[in-house]
């Protein structure tokens, strides 16, 4: 299993119903893949304070490294994907991506 983790930076001046509705987004197309499952995301919540500016994050597993290569070239996750580039600080550096081959 592969889980992709996912920690944005959004501007301060993103609304919250954008973040919400990218977010929203990003489940639905989740649900519909096959493969894909596990959506968890929000607002961080830390008590440690040491989210570095990350404001926002969100998981997803997948069956497979193929099944997350179908999530990467999906229309749907690269129009979400644009607009959550569009919505951090510095586009897409304000975004940071890490996928974990996960044992089990």
């Amino acid at each position: 299993m592969i889980r992709h983790i996912v920690l944005v930076k959004f501007k301060p001046q993103t609304a919250e119903s954008e973040i919400t509705a990218i977010l929203d987004g990003l489940a639905a197309l989740v649900s519909a893949l096959p493969g894909a499952r596990g959506f968890s995301g929000g607002r961080s919540e830390s008590p440690e304070g040491m989210e570095r500016g990350y404001t926002h994050g969100f998981v997803i597993d997948f069956d497979g490294w193929a099944d997350l290569e179908t999530y990467a070239t999906d229309a749907t996750h690269r129009a979400l994907g644009a607009r959550l580039a569009e919505n951090a600080v510095d586009g897409r550096n304000g975004i940071l991506v890490m996928d974990i081959d996960i044992a089990g």
